[in-house]
């Protein structure tokens, strides 16, 4: 399963307003530029994000886009629905495919693509901003610059 270019950037811009989390409203611009995602592509995942309940808006001078609700109740698989929609491995597993399949009742390969999708949600939905955040200050303390003359 491979992912959008869409949905890399709405998980970058969810991971930047994470970071941010309790300093206000972030801009569209700081978004963009801290990321690198193009501003105007950026405007619509912030839109459907905030439709989808991860963000809110605020409007104004010092306006911008923060997290609806702390950063340890936002997971990744959130995000990855709310941009690309039900999560499935192979179309077998749902939608139209699902339904139609001539071979469903007697598949062999169900079982296993069941089993992939519940792994792949588990890390997914396992894996909150928080965490990923929390990571992130974990591996710059390790990092100590070494300096010599």
């Amino acid at each position: 399963m491979s992912f959008s270019q869409k949905v890399v950037y709405a998980l970058r811009a969810t991971y930047e307003l994470a970071q941010r989390q309790g300093q206000g409203p972030v801009s569209i611009s700081i978004l963009a530029d801290v990321q690198c995602i193009p501003p105007r592509f950026l405007e619509n995942i912030l839109l459907q994000l905030k439709q989808s309940g991860i963000l809110e808006s605020v409007r104004g001078k010092d306006g911008g886009y923060l997290l609806a609700r702390p950063a340890n109740l936002v997971t990744v698989g959130d995000v990855l629905r709310a941009a690309e929609g039900p999560l499935y491995p192979i179309t077998c597993l749902g939608g139209k495919a699902q339904e139609t399949c001539p071979m469903r009742d007697d598949c062999v390969f169900l079982p296993m693509w069941r089993r992939a999708q519940e792994a792949m949600l588990a890390v997914y939905d396992g894996t909150s901003f928080e965490d990923l955040v929390s990571k992130a200050r974990q591996n710059q303390e390790r990092f100590v610059p070494m300096y010599s003359i």
